[in-house]
């Protein structure tokens, strides 16, 4: 019997071990990789193919989007996977158009991660009941959708991952350092998310993405 070869990359290793435990216990399914970070994944995949990755979108050197991005350009031949704790009426549509053929949340009951992987498999997308009705509403209004937004959505990938830095207590210097950009720069996505979340002073921002991390 031919074994679905799944790689995890996660940064905490009690998740990948109960992750890997769990999916072993599918006679047909083997992790045959792990990472914990963007580069240590993307190092593994120069070496070895798995057939679907499964990625969190909280790592240390970056946002999992990141890494997304860069599997569906360089291997479109593997599904990929998200397992993450973050909203997905936030970032599933994101990992989706980064390139993700499956969007799952952590708190989500075990037999629906082998059931995602299986529809992935067979060339499917998976998402939640709930994604799926959101999606079915949001073709339905049409443009209509896009005034409905929440301050959130109207976030580029770039800036949702520097107000999540924020509301982790770094400073412009440590993001900077962090996204591997301009201090210039970081400054700049500061005051584009302030201006898009209707926020009028610096302490006003750290609060807000705070709370909204603290949320997620």
């Amino acid at each position: 019997m031919q074994q679905t070869k799944l790689m995890i990359v996660d940064d905490h290793p009690l998740v990948r071990n109960g992750l890997r435990q769990l999916l072993e216990t599918e006679s047909d399914f083997i992790v045959s990789a792990e990472a914990e970070s963007i580069s240590q994944a993307i190092n593994i995949l120069e070496k070895t193919v798995p057939d679907v990755v499964i990625i969190d979108l909280s790592l240390p050197d970056g946002n999992g989007l990141e890494l997304i991005r860069r599997i569906a350009i360089r291997h479109p031949e593997i599904g990929i996977l998200v397992s993450s704790m973050h909203d997905e009426d936030l970032f599933a549509e994101r990992a989706f158009l980064a390139g993700a053929n499956g969007y799952i949340n952590k708190q989500e009951a075990s037999e629906k991660v082998i059931l995602a992987l299986r529809q992935i498999l067979n060339g499917e997308t998976y998402m939640s009941e709930k994604l799926s009705a959101k999606r079915i509403l949001e073709q339905t209004n049409g443009a209509d959708n896009h005034r409905n937004q929440t301050p959130e959505e109207q976030l580029s990938n770039r800036e949702i991952e520097v107000f999540e830095l924020i509301g982790h207590g770094m400073s412009t210097s440590e993001i900077a350092a962090k996204l591997h950009l301009s201090i210039k720069t970081i400054e700049s996505h500061r005051a584009n998310i302030k201006t898009k979340l209707g926020l009028t002073s610096s302490g006003e921002l750290i609060r807000s993405a705070v709370q909204w991390t603290l949320d997620s």
